[in-house]
């Protein structure tokens, strides 16, 4: 595997949380309340249980909202992007250096070191 390489790791994911979002859910819209969206259509046939978090509630989205602001932060509102491309290079560059930081919530390994320990390589 190269350094750095997520393409032959296997994450075995079986529960996913989300906001009751219209991305994730209709749950909250009156037309479409019985019918599940295509989130929720994708997640059931990989075999993935889809749990909701109740709506405004900081303490369960708060590490997703402070990883958003940190990428406003540092990507968004300091780079210029010149065409799809571009941004698309960037992007990646960017991501590079993120995951190789190493992050408290973590044990001080970064997020690449993190799930070389806890996943399982595809063989």
């Amino acid at each position: 595997m190269q350094s750095g390489s997520l393409d032959s790791m296997v994450l075995m994911l079986n529960v996913s949380k989300q906001t009751t979002g219209p991305e994730f859910t209709n749950c909250l819209g009156a037309a479409k309340k019985d019918l599940p969206a295509l989130f929720e259509k994708t997640a059931a046939k990989i075999g993935i249980q889809h749990k909701l978090i109740r709506p405004y509630t900081p303490r369960h989205n708060g590490k997703v909202e402070r990883s958003h602001r940190e990428d406003m932060k540092r990507f968004y509102s300091t780079l210029t992007f010149y065409s799809l491309a571009d941004f698309q290079a960037q992007l990646k560059a960017y991501n590079r250096r993120s995951n190789n930081i190493p992050m408290r919530p973590l044990g001080y390994l970064s997020p690449l070191e993190f799930l070389k320990l806890y996943c399982v390589q595809h063989v």
